[in-house]
């Protein structure tokens, strides 16, 4: 079973985290405790987001709103990532955070359409192109 957990890991960061250049949280973890560090990641990754109870692509976008509500831009920016490494499109992206506006605010809104438009940018993404 352990090995299954550590396949699924390996398997499910793989998916998500390919290209992420910025320090991941798995190695903050483990750079103050690597045993804890292995044990949240097994966890995290290996067990919770391989879930296979909704698709990667609704896992990743519901992260996106609840990191956009509570304003945490730096893991924001890492699942931002993620949803376009499983298949999300910057516009579904977008709607996502535009639907935060009636419970987080508009501050919070432009934030997170900031950190949308830094990934982008950086996965040369951007500008948009125009919706027909």
């Amino acid at each position: 079973m352990e090995e299954d957990v550590k396949k699924k890991t390996q398997e499910t960061a793989a998916l998500y985290f390919k290209g992420v250049t910025d320090e991941k949280p798995v190695d903050l973890w483990r750079a103050f405790d690597p045993e804890l560090g292995k044990q949240f990641s097994l966890f995290i990754t290996g067990r919770l987001y391989a879930r296979e109870k909704i698709p990667h692509t609704t896992r990743q976008l519901v992260t996106v709103a609840v990191l956009t509500v509570l304003g945490r831009t730096e893991e924001l920016k890492l699942h931002i990532l993620a949803a376009i490494n499983v298949g999300c499109t910057a516009r579904q992206i977008a709607e996502v955070i535009f639907q935060t506006f009636t419970y987080a605010g508009i501050p919070t809104v432009n934030m997170a359409l900031k950190v949308l438009r830094e990934v982008l940018r950086e996965k040369e993404l951007w500008p948009l192109e125009k919706e027909e």
